[in-house]
């Protein structure tokens, strides 16, 4: 089964971009993967603090994964997998489409304020040219109904 890689992070665009892939899913028989990047300098302490760190962080993932999944499941028929790992962004999501064949294309949520669309998204279509998968970006301002349309 062909799956949508959707990056789970603290940004308002990422909303979007879960919406699309769980709507795109459940209109094609996709399945959903959610990917939740653990930055290294979160743990640069001593080796206890920072493995209580790196737990919080994972349990604080798994709770907001919980929130997407429960509406992908409820609303869209789409039961989605959480990945976690931990490193640099763009790396770490090239390794998740290396490692997994099944993934079809990735889905990027692209923000609206001045600042641009985001790092991640950036940094991703410098790459884009050489992604074995298509990339799609979602604005983060799409409206749901716009989104319910293009999907």
């Amino acid at each position: 089964m062909r799956k949508f890689l959707v990056v789970l992070d603290d940004s308002r665009e990422c909303l979007n971009a879960m919406r699309f892939a769980a709507m795109r899913a459940a209109h094609t028989g996709a399945g959903v993967t959610i990917l939740s990047i653990i930055p290294p300098d979160e743990f640069q302490h001593w080796i206890g603090v920072g493995d209580i760190m790196r737990e919080e962080a994972r349990e604080r993932i798994v709770a907001h994964f919980e929130v997407f999944a429960k509406w992908m499941r409820d609303r869209q028929g789409v039961d989605p997998e959480l990945v976690i790992r931990e490193g640099e962004a763009v790396p770490e999501i090239l390794a998740q489409v290396r490692e997994d064949s099944s993934i079809g294309v990735l889905v990027l949520g692209a923000g609206s304020d001045k600042a641009g669309p985001g790092p991640l998204v950036l940094a991703m279509t410098r790459s884009a040219g050489s992604l074995p998968i298509p990339v799609t970006i979602v604005p983060g301002e799409m409206s749901k109904e716009r989104l319910e349309a293009v999907t």
